[in-house]
């Protein structure tokens, strides 16, 4: 007794597509182009600054900003640009006890550098601020 599937005859050849042979031919070939692409390495050239010895310049108990007639800033009597008084009040960030920052500006400064520099502290979030020297201010007028 034999079993007929469907209506095709004993003798009639597969019309069905072997697809074994193409399936095994691909896996070598992704396995082959897997091995020959090279290894990626992303590398990005950075000329990184070169630290200095700036943590001196910090002092752990108070430190002063002084702003001057001509429009020098100074840090603990060393002058600064905006961008060295930002790193070191990022440096008073830094420690475990935040040093107190008191801010001098002379009578006669220009008020835009007066209100660059306090939008640099302002921006650096520091925490304990201080205006020194007001009563110069009562003489001015």
């Amino acid at each position: 007794m034999s079993m007929a599937v469907g209506d095709r005859d004993e003798n009639e050849p597969m019309m069905d597509m072997n697809t074994t042979p193409l399936i095994d031919v691909m896996l070598v070939l992704l396995i082959m182009f897997i091995i020959t692409i090279p290894v990626q390495t992303h590398a990005v050239k950075i000329d990184l600054p070169i630290p200095t010895d700036s943590q001196s310049n910090v002092d752990p108990e108070k430190n002063k900003v002084m702003i001057d007639p001509a429009g020098t800033i100074t840090w603990n009597g060393t002058p600064v640009d905006l961008a060295q008084l930002a790193q070191y009040l990022e440096q008073t960030k830094a420690m475990p006890v935040e040093p107190e920052l008191q801010v001098q500006p002379d009578p006669y400064a220009r008020y835009i550098v007066v209100d660059n520099v306090m939008a640099v502290i302002k921006r650096s979030g520091v925490g304990k601020l201080g205006f020194v020297g007001n009563e110069q201010y009562a003489r001015v007028f």
